[in-house]
């Protein structure tokens, strides 16, 4: 206090400390992140609780899941019906016709919407915008407006029968989002690297498989599991164009799933979907950091 006496009567003038401002009180976060944990505990609660419970149905009798509460835990645990649902029901085969109808309709998908998407927006030609226009139209196109026509062309070319219907109804159908979107991918890569390789001696072919496909991994693995759960869980289109039960997709097996003497086993049915709806969740979560990836990386333009 004497120093700043001595300053103010050597100077002759008074100074008046600042006043300082006004702090602002802190904003209440821990309310906030309260309710979004409420929030997100009950979403999880409504995605998971089905899955247990269909689960827990699975292990049921039939008189358990007819005569007991529907919310009630089985009496005793019949393992037996995913046994059951594999042999009686045909599970086994139902998932080898979905899968002989999934994996060459999307290797052929992504074969195809990836060389499209590279000749789009890495080549340079004349009319290409027009081109990615009339795909984008085609995803505008439902697809019952097409079986009729469709199912007449295969029966006329022999092709009834077989499972060539869904293979080349699922890469049809799937192509114009799988161009539009591996498209989209094709925009943040750099054309430098390829003008490189041009200068370099290699070829429009060399160009596309040893640079693109790789930069590309991530959004073929993404396109690819998106085209795989929607063709994966197609019931139409299967019901259309199978006419025997030894043609059936799991989709189709599951509606038509009988017991002994034709009578719905409801342990069994429900283990089957289980091995269905369990089986494609192992596989997205297996993927799901890749697929991340993908998503974001076409979100901005290199």
């Amino acid at each position: 206090m004497a120093l700043d006496t001595t300053h103010t009567q050597a100077t002759g003038t008074t100074t008046h400390p600042e006043t300082p401002a006004p702090r602002r009180a802190p904003r209440r976060r821990g309310g906030t992140r309260l309710w979004v944990k409420i929030v997100i505990t009950l979403l999880l609660i409504v995605e998971i609780y089905p899955l247990i419970w269909m689960f827990l149905t699975s292990l049921k009798s039939n008189s358990d899941y007819l005569n007991r509460s529907t919310w009630s835990l089985p009496s005793t645990w019949e393992w037996g019906n995913y046994a059951e649902a594999w042999t009686t029901g045909n599970i086994g085969l139902y998932i080898q016709n979905s899968l002989l109808a999934v994996v060459p309709a999307l290797a052929l998908m992504l074969l195809l919407g990836t060389a499209a998407g590279f000749a789009l927006q890495i080549m340079v030609w004349k009319g290409r915008s027009l081109t990615l226009l009339v795909f984008l139209t085609g995803m505008m196109v439902p697809p019952q407006m097409i079986l009729l026509p469709l199912f007449t062309v295969y029966f006329q070319t022999g092709l009834s029968g077989t499972l060539w219907p869904l293979i080349l109804t699922y890469t049809g159908t799937g192509l114009p989002l799988t161009v539009f979107m591996m498209a989209t991918y094709y925009r943040s890569v750099p054309r430098e690297l390829f003008e490189a390789a041009t200068i370099d001696g290699a070829g429009i072919l060399r160009a596309f498989w040893t640079i693109s496909v790789p930069l590309v991994r991530n959004a073929l693995l993404t396109v690819g599991l998106v085209q795989f759960f929607f063709i994966w869980n197609d019931l139409l289109i299967a019901l259309t164009f199978t006419n025997s039960q030894d043609l059936r997709t799991i989709q189709v097996g599951l509606l038509n799933f009988t017991g002994d003497f034709g009578a719905t086993q409801y342990g069994p049915l429900f283990a089957a979907i289980c091995l269905n709806v369990f089986g494609t969740l192992v596989i997205y979560l297996f993927l799901n950091q890749k697929v991340m990836k993908g998503l974001t990386s076409g979100a901005v333009k290199g």
